[in-house]
């Protein structure tokens, strides 16, 4: 890609997308984790320590090349979006614990990721490879992640006719962006590109079908009600791959770390579609009365 592209546009388009998400969240979405923590925590953990683990797993079971792996693993540590409300609503989910998830997401995640991201380079990369998140850039990422969200919930807060009319061409730009994103990582390694399918679309598979399975079944096991189980399913099923690409050519400056990602896309909503039908065939919904109320 070119160089005025990766340093200018891609953070840009990201922190609009960032942005968006932002307008869709208000600070009552902080303030429901004292209504239903038992969900919350359960859904947090299982993103924060389940997942980044089951991801480790894989890159180790499947020998994964290190950039691949690296790359697998900023996926694990990327935290949920608007794509996962999205099908929450679809899938008769509880829309509402989504977007606390959300919320609270965005804010541990720019915490979190630089460490993730970190361990995974000292971990898969030799020695002497200068690459990784060092002191500026982890504010790089903590700034792309946390000012456009705070922006976001600002404008909502101060202007929310202005936000209802953002809402929608923003999230047309962030599939569009997406899109372009995706396009935009194979081009740039279409010469390796089937090997790269080879090496890590197992792998992405693998990790795809864990996040929603692990997402659904756990806070299942832990008696939460089916309907805010699905919430968590999607949330944590559904990573922001279009943040973990981005920072991978962005910030790491490697477009193969961002190869299980685009892969990991094509991916996430055809099986997200395939669990949600699954759900409501075979867990099909009788009470919907724990539901958190959406207090705007």
């Amino acid at each position: 890609m070119d160089t005025g592209i990766i340093t200018i546009f891609l953070p840009l388009a990201l922190a609009i997308v960032m942005a968006g998400l932002g307008l869709e969240l208000t600070t009552n979405d902080f303030k429901r984790v004292r209504q239903h923590p038992k969900a919350i925590l359960i859904a947090l953990f299982s993103q924060l320590v389940i997942l980044v683990s089951v991801a480790f797993i894989i890159c180790k079971l499947l020998q994964l090349p290190p950039l691949l792996a690296v790359g697998l693993m900023l996926l694990a540590a990327s935290p949920g979006g608007a794509t996962a409300n999205l099908f929450s609503y679809l899938y008769k989910g509880d829309v509402a614990l989504n977007i606390t998830l959300t919320a609270l997401n965005a804010v541990i995640a720019a915490f979190t990721l630089p460490f993730i991201v970190n361990f995974s380079i000292q971990h898969f990369l030799q020695d002497g490879v200068q690459i990784g998140l060092q002191f500026g850039k982890v504010l790089q990422v903590f700034a792309i992640i946390l000012i456009p969200v705070i922006i976001g919930m600002l404008i909502r807060h101060y202007s929310p006719n202005i936000a209802k009319k953002l809402e929608k061409p923003v999230r047309i730009f962030a599939v569009i962006f997406l899109v372009l994103i995706i396009i935009g990582a194979l081009l740039s390694e279409r010469a390796n590109l089937m090997n790269y399918l080879a090496n890590v679309g197992l792998a992405t598979a693998l990790f795809c079908i864990a996040s929603l399975a692990i997402g659904y079944f756990l806070p299942r096991m832990f008696g939460i009600s089916s309907f805010q189980a699905r919430a968590c399913a999607f949330e944590i099923g559904i990573h922001n791959s279009t943040l973990a690409m981005t920072l991978a050519i962005t910030i790491l400056a490697s477009s193969e770390m961002a190869i299980p990602a685009a892969v990991y896309s094509i991916f996430m909503y055809i099986f997200a579609t395939i669990f949600g039908t699954l759900l409501n065939r075979f867990a099909p919904i009788h009470h919907q009365q724990n539901s958190i109320h959406i207090n705007r």
